[in-house]
This record gives C-alpha cells, sequence and structure tokens, in this order.
C-alpha cells in the first residue's frame, strides 16, 4: 500500500512537470509571435527594410501582386508545414503548429492597429534598430522553450534530410535568396538596412538562448585542495569535481578542484579560495550553458548527501 502511494504520488508529480513545461512552452510560442509580429508590423514592413525567412517571401510576392502579407504569410507556412510534417514527423510538426499559423494571424491585428505604420515614420535607421533587436527577442522566446518558429526553417531541416547538409548552411542559402529577391526592386538604404537588421536580430537572439543560463567554471590548483574543496560544498553550496593532476614544475602528483557556479558567487568563491591558500592557481572560464545536476536537475545538498551515506552505513 506504502509503496502505491509513493508510485502515484510519483505519477502526479512527473504530470504536474509535464503540464508545466506544455504551459511554458505555448506562452513562449504566444509571447515570442507577438513580440515577431509587433517587430515586422511597426518596424520592417512601414520601412521598406528587406527581410529573410517567409516573411521575405512575402514580401517580395506583395511586391508584385495586391495581395495582403499576412495572406500570403499563412499560405506559404501552411505548405511549409504540411512539407514538415510529412517527411519529418508528428513530433516535429506538433512543435511548430502555432508558430506556423499564429505568427501570421497576429500580424494582422496588429496591422490593423490605427497608426502602427508611423512609430517610426521617416526613420528607417532606427526602425532597423528597434526592427531587430525585437525580431531577435521575438525569435528567441520561441526557440528557447524548443519550439520553431516554422516558415523557411521547416525547408531547411526537410532539405537536411535528404542532403545531409547543416541546417545552418540551408537557411543562409535560403535567407540570403530571398534577401537577393527583394534587393532587385529595393534602394541601397533598404538593403544597408535590411543587413543591419539581420544582423541585430541574430546577435540579439544569441543573447535571448543563453539568457540566465550562463555559468562560471573554475579549475583550481593549490595544496590545499582539500580545504577548497570542503569551503566550496558547505560554504558556497556548490558542487566540485577532484581531478587528478600532476605539476608541471614541481612534478607533484596532486588534486585540481573543478566546478560551476553562478556568476554572483564568483566573488565568494574568490575570497573563499585567497583566505584558505593565497598562491592558488585559478583559471575562470565562461560557460554558455550547463546541464545536469544541481542545474537543470534537482540539487542534492551536501549535508543531505553526507546523512544519506552515514544512515546507509548504519
Amino acid at each position: 500500500m506504502y509503496n502505491r502511494k509513493i508510485k502515484y504520488g510519483e505519477r502526479m508529480g512527473h504530470m504536474k512537470k509535464s503540464w508545466g513545461k506544455t504551459i511554458k512552452t505555448i506562452l513562449g510560442v504566444l509571447v515570442g509571435n507577438l513580440v515577431l509580429s509587433f517587430a515586422v508590423a511597426a518596424f520592417t514592413v512601414p520601412n521598406g527594410i528587406i527581410m529573410g525567412g517567409a516573411t521575405g517571401i512575402g514580401l517580395t510576392i506583395s511586391h508584385y501582386f495586391p495581395v495582403n502579407l499576412s495572406l500570403i504569410i499563412l499560405a506559404i507556412n501552411a505548405v511549409l508545414f504540411v512539407l514538415g510534417a510529412v517527411f519529418l514527423g508528428k513530433k516535429f510538426a506538433l512543435t511548430t503548429i502555432i508558430s506556423s499559423f499564429i505568427y501570421p494571424i497576429f500580424l494582422s491585428m496588429v496591422q490593423s492597429i490605427p497608426g502602427i505604420d508611423k512609430v517610426t515614420e521617416n526613420n528607417a535607421m532606427l526602425a532597423a534598430l528597434y526592427g531587430g533587436v525585437l525580431l531577435g527577442i521575438g525569435i528567441g522566446l520561441v526557440v528557447r522553450v524548443g519550439a520553431s518558429t516554422g516558415g523557411t526553417d521547416i525547408l531547411a531541416l526537410v532539405l537536411h534530410k535528404w542532403f545531409h547538409v547543416p541546417v545552418a548552411v540551408f537557411l543562409y542559402i535560403v535567407d540570403f535568396s530571398v534577401l537577393g529577391l527583394q534587393m532587385l526592386f529595393s534602394d541601397s538604404e533598404q538593403i544597408l538596412y535590411g543587413i543591419l537588421n539581420l544582423f541585430l536580430s541574430t546577435v540579439v537572439l544569441n543573447r535571448v538562448m543563453l539568457l540566465g543560463k550562463s555559468q562560471i567554471q573554475l579549475f583550481i590548483i593549490s595544496d590545499k585542495y582539500r580545504e577548497i574543496r570542503q569551503k566550496v560544498l558547505t560554504d558556497i553550496d556548490a558542487g566540485v569535481t577532484m581531478v587528478d593532476i600532476e605539476t608541471g614544475y614541481g612534478e607533484q602528483k596532486q588534486q585540481g578542484v573543478l566546478c560551476v557556479i553562478h556568476s554572483r558567487k564568483l566573488y565568494s568563491v574568490k575570497e573563499a579560495i585567497q583566505e584558505i591558500d593565497p598562491k592558488a592557481f585559478i583559471t575562470i572560464t565562461q560557460i554558455n550553458e550547463v546541464r545536469g545536476r544541481g542545474f537543470t536537475m534537482e540539487k542534492l545538498r551536501y549535508d543531505e548527501l553526507n546523512q544519506n551515506k552515514n544512515g546507509n552505513m548504519g
């Protein structure tokens, strides 16, 4: 009976986590696409700034044919979504279905707001700056939760499956091809601001992807490695890994202390090491992302771990 209760509790816990992750993903996709739609409707389209992706294809078609941009993007996304569902499977389809159809709907809604196209009137430079930043934020929010923005991303993934060429290569080929088509009817200023817009959105996208995930890695070499290990485990409350090393000059076999901490703990760790051994050799490295116990999994506290060990020994 007791074991059944434990298993039931574990199942409920997994269900809550699963629902929580699903809600987080949906919110990320919705907010990201809303930001993306605002960037396109308020800054990019009104100033004639060239773009890549499905939006860029839509801008090219709408230049030659009097068709609503949102409808063109919806049609493009629908075709690419079906293509992705057929060749990439149901799992991929589920992660892209919201973005594929909600983005053109959001874009149409934002474009209908009175005065939205006058936000940066006669200031294409400002539009490129604001638009690039918001595009990066919008796409970053979607990708950060493990979803896709759909559009030409799907085409790149399908081509990757067929020809086994890196996805990034196909994305660049598709985006620059779309930009090239728009260059045929755009002036030099619009092209320049389009490149600036693309560069900014890429930089911001990378920043959003790594936001809150970057950590600091320290590798400490000291004769007092035992004291440093204990200090980091107990006072700093961070995990450590002991690495067997041999010093180059003295040829002494000892252990190095490897630990990964949040940047806000760096000062405390350096101060603690300084107190124990002012001569300690420390390398400090910026880490983009860490996965595993204490970061993406529940953390084990040092005192709790010791209690479990003692209990097992008894």
